[in-house]
């Protein structure tokens, strides 16, 4: 079971809360075992759309695969917005130094800045304090213009729906991009990321569509990206041509399906790289020959993108 931690900040928006947790319930719907807990220093939570929540004022005992959460709250500025209690930071900052992942949306960045989690991490946050932020943690690297930025189990988002992104950005890491994709259709959004990211997923990034025979096409490849998957067999199962499928893929997506394939390898293999595997061992596990072909890619990736 991975547990969620979601801390509720007085003033909190709706959908800084919602978005992220509802692609957690529907990861759990979908036999994932999730399971979200909401913490707060006082029972009653006020949010700033007028609605108040109840939430636990006890931690629940928390592992390593276990998620800490901060949404964000109304902050025309950072400065003596969204108050927590040091014993509530030390927290925070306990769980990622015991080996956790926590995350923020839009002003929440503020809370793991003030739990010393930002120093020496690229971060991100609502673009109106964006430069408050980097004013406040000068030892952080506060990138601009994007949805969300991931570094060292530290992942920050930028402004209310953003959570949307993060939170099927994290079913993705630990479930494969097929199940985030299979999320986000659930909830009818588009699976999409930024683009200036270099942990940037090709499935997210490609299914901003809306052309049904492609998306069925991904989903068989975003499963079984480590398998052989013939044009052929691609386009029987879509009912069209291998002609029609090409073109219908391109027009869709940019890409082939080949380098579509290609694209999801080479992101998997760059984890488990990045994950203390070596490079034939990576090569191997998403279907490789072998090195020197993952080697070639991992150059021409740009190309890839751009395909």
């Amino acid at each position: 079971m991975t547990q969620v931690v979601f801390v509720l900040v007085p003033g909190l928006h709706l959908l800084d809360l919602a978005g992220a947790a509802q692609v957690f319930s529907t990861a759990a719907d979908h036999g994932h075992d999730y399971r979200l807990t909401y913490v707060a220093e006082q029972p009653d939570v006020p949010t700033h759309q007028g609605i108040a929540l109840r939430a636990g004022t006890r931690w629940p005992e928390l592992g390593r695969d276990d998620l800490v959460v901060v949404p964000g709250w109304r902050a025309p500025h950072l400065t003596g917005s969204g108050h927590l209690e040091p014993a509530t930071l030390r927290r925070i900052a306990a769980h990622h130094a015991a080996g956790g992942t926590v995350a923020s949306v839009c002003a929440g960045a503020d809370a793991l800045g003030r739990a010393g989690l930002l120093d020496g991490r690229r971060c991100t946050t609502h673009h109106d304090v964006q430069d408050e932020l980097a004013r406040r943690y000068p030892l952080a690297d506060v990138v601009r213009d994007v949805l969300f930025v991931a570094d060292d189990r530290v992942v920050t988002s930028a402004g209310i729906a953003s959570g949307v992104d993060l939170a099927l950005h994290l079913v993705a890491v630990r479930h494969g991009p097929a199940e985030a994709a299979r999320v986000a259709r659930q909830m009818v959004v588009y699976a999409r990321r930024n683009g200036d990211e270099p942990q940037e997923s090709a499935m997210l990034r490609h299914r901003g569509h809306l052309n049904d025979v492609v998306h069925r096409v991904q989903d068989r490849i975003d499963a079984e990206f480590a398998a052989p998957l013939p044009l052929g067999d691609l386009a029987r199962a879509a009912g069209v041509s291998e002609r029609t499928l090409t073109r219908r893929f391109e027009a869709a997506t940019g890409s082939t399906p080949l380098r579509y394939q290609q694209l999801l390898r080479v992101e998997r293999a760059e984890y488990l790289i990045g994950h203390g595997a070596t490079v034939d061992a990576a090569s191997r596990a998403v279907g490789f020959g072998d090195a020197r072909m993952l080697r070639r890619l991992r150059h021409r990736r740009g190309d890839i993108h751009g395909s």
